[in-house]
């Protein structure tokens, strides 16, 4: 094995010597016996000779060929002994080390200042030092990475006599230490790339963001510009309106408004163009200015949403082709106790609503109509109906009913319907409020934008409710 020993050592063959019961003996391994050295326990004189002999021949040849190094110097480093191994490593020859090299000698720059610092005087005054690491000059001027231990002899007397050092080529473990801290900087490295990256992500994302930002706003500006900014007041008549887009990422094309005729009379409209974007924006924009001009000129709903036909068949045709939805009418106050006649016609579009006051609600259907801007002479058709103090009539488009629930299905019609039908009676701003709170239960069922337009007739007030108007 390679190491040191605490036995009283030979200084040329390293054979260790003690004294085992009551006798003495050569140790290297196997004792020679202990107590009184019985018959049975002894051996013949001529074979312990041989023994001996081929004890000393193998602890010679063991020192000197040992998988590890060995080194005896005197106290003040000169080398006294060294085996052939380290002489072998280190490529020196016996002649050109023992009394002439100090151990320091042997050493690099950064190792003789350790040697001179740290590890003599630790070894001076603890008398062993294990596993230290070293660097050791070879005669062709490279470095054999060490591990040292080494052990102060003592005489009887307890004063140093010599060191002896063993040598343990580190070579291995030196190219086992660097791959760990190359693998070590690879991972901090890429920790340090990884964080970069989180970071440029985290920058890109946060511009991604404040684009997107920017976007909404410019959309919403859009928007916006598409609708009334406001309701107007109408004596006599209540209104409300809600605009609920699917995202706030893209422009919508649903569309209303409503404004005042000749005669006290009001002009209304609600519609659905077909797609999104920018594209989905300019034909809504179009329509709503048509539509306003198309009433001025003739009031009159079908020929209006005839006019509106017209155009967009005129303008989107080919291989862009435009089309959308849409329900127009007129409201003309002043018919018996306080009624309001509507007038309505239909291009596609979904029956408006009528809620009564008696409680009840139903639908005011304009069959036949079809989608304006397809056909060149489409059929359109028209409806008329009265609107009392406490009935409204609720226009909205097709994202209402094609929504679909939380449990699955969609929100039909019909469902519509008896949504409404609870809710009767109710003014405008009731029955918008409502709706809104029903788009709002939908969630992500809510895949289209959704119009809303609700006119109405105020409920008559009586004496009792209202003692202010008996004076």
């Amino acid at each position: 094995m390679c190491g040191t020993s605490d036995g009283d050592p030979d200084l040329d063959t390293g054979i260790v010597t003690g004294t085992t019961g009551a006798g003495t003996g050569t140790s290297v391994g196997i004792g020679t016996g202990s107590g009184s050295g019985t018959g049975e326990e002894s051996v013949d004189d001529a074979e312990r000779a041989q023994f001996s002999a081929l004890l000393e021949d193998s602890a010679e040849d063991l020192y000197e060929h040992a998988p590890c190094g060995y080194l005896s110097t005197l106290l003040d480093g000169q080398i006294a002994k060294v085996n052939a191994t380290l002489l072998a490593w280190l490529g020196y020859t016996r002649a050109q080390l023992v009394g002439r090299r100090r151990f320091a000698d042997l050493l690099t720059v950064g190792g003789k200042l350790y040697h001179e610092t740290h590890f003599a005087p630790l070894l001076a005054m603890q008398g062993r030092l294990s596993g230290i690491a070293l660097e050791l000059k070879c005669a062709d001027g490279s470095r054999l990475p060490v591990l040292v231990t080494s052990v102060v002899k003592t005489g009887t007397d307890g004063e140093p006599l010599l060191i002896r050092t063993t040598v343990f080529d580190a070579r291995d473990r030196r190219a086992y230490e660097k791959e760990l801290l190359r693998a070590r900087k690879q991972a901090e490295q890429a920790g340090e790339d990884a964080e970069q990256a989180r970071a440029e992500a985290e920058t890109a994302h946060q511009g991604v963001e404040a684009e997107r930002a920017r976007l909404q706003r410019v959309v919403s500006i859009l928007q916006k510009s598409l609708l009334p900014p406001e309701l107007p007041r109408m004596p006599g008549l209540d209104a409300a309106a809600y605009y609920h887009p699917a995202s706030v990422d893209v422009i919508g094309g649903d569309f209303y408004d409503l404004f005042p005729l000749d005669k006290g009379r009001w002009g209304f409209f609600l519609g659905d163009v077909c797609g999104k974007g920018p594209e989905a924006a300019a034909v809504t924009s179009l329509i709503r200015y048509t539509l306003r001009a198309a009433f001025l000129v003739d009031s009159d709903p079908v020929h209006t949403l005839a006019t509106l036909n017209a155009a967009l068949h005129e303008r989107f045709t080919g291989s862009d082709p435009r089309y959308c939805t849409a329900i127009a009418g007129t409201l003309t106050p002043g018919g018996e106790a306080g009624a309001v006649t509507v007038g309505l016609a239909g291009g596609g579009h979904p029956p408006a609503l009528l809620l009564r006051a008696d409680g009840t609600a139903d639908f005011l259907p304009t069959p036949g109509g079809m989608l304006l801007g397809v056909l060149a002479d489409p059929q359109l058709t028209s409806a008329t109906t009265l609107l009392r103090p406490g009935d409204t009539m609720l226009l909205y488009t097709d994202g209402l009913t094609e929504a679909r629930t939380r449990s699955g299905p969609r929100y039909s019609e019909e469902d519509l319907h008896a949504f409404v039908a609870d809710l009767a009676p109710a003014g405008a701003q009731t029955t918008v409020d409502a709706v809104q709170r029903l788009l709002g239960g939908f969630g992500e069922g809510l895949d289209d934008d959704t119009a809303l337009l609700a006119l109405g007739v105020p409920a008559a007030r009586t004496a009792a409710a209202n003692p202010g108007a008996a004076r």
